[in-house]
């Protein structure tokens, strides 16, 4: 009888736990320009602005490497990459300053049409960094947009930590990898 107990108790403990789980995550898969899925976890009512923001996970991942210098310097003609807080998608000073400058050179160049990539550093799950990643694009295109670019000029996609410009394990190689860069889309 005790035995019979025992089960009861175990299984409607199991029911209880697989029934209160973890709230659903809503997730949608993009296309990027070229043709690669990308999964969002973006929340649909989610403001991808460039106001105070951050998200918080101290997982540590086990980052990959990546030959960044196929790469060149990570950024369309005339466009700079900016850099990002730790944890972070809102927008530093300087990347502002950055970002203006980009938006006057786009100004500038009206056939010019751009890809922001949004990156990470290899801390946090893959999840984690593509969804931070792209809150990362999504907030530089939205300041780019303030600035006067059309927003059908920007296109973003993450990465998340798949393509470190260093794929060393310290702070200095971490920093350099929290960045959004600009990529010719034409």
């Amino acid at each position: 009888m005790k035995k019979h107990t025992l089960c009861l108790f175990l299984a409607v403990t199991l029911a209880a736990t697989l029934m209160s789980g973890c709230a659903k995550k809503s997730t949608s898969v993009v296309v990027d320009p070229m043709g690669d899925p990308v999964v969002s976890t973006l929340p649909s009512d989610d403001v991808a602005g460039y106001g105070d923001s951050s998200i918080s996970d101290q997982a540590v991942g086990d980052g990959t490497g990546y030959d960044s210098s196929a790469m060149g310097n990570g950024t369309a003609a005339g466009l700079s990459r900016i850099v990002f807080e730790f944890d972070q998608f809102t927008l530093t000073t300087e990347a502002r300053g950055i970002l203006a400058q980009n938006a006057d050179y786009m100004k500038n160049n009206p056939g010019l049409k751009v890809r922001i990539e949004g990156h990470c550093d290899e801390r946090g799950s893959d999840e984690y960094n593509l969804a931070l990643g792209e809150r990362r694009a999504s907030a530089t295109k939205n300041y780019m947009v303030s600035l006067g670019i059309d927003p059908t000029r920007l296109t973003i996609i993450s990465y998340g930590e798949e393509m470190p410009l260093d794929p060393s394990r310290s702070e200095s190689a971490w920093a350099k990898n929290r960045r959004a860069e600009f990529r010719d889309a034409r």
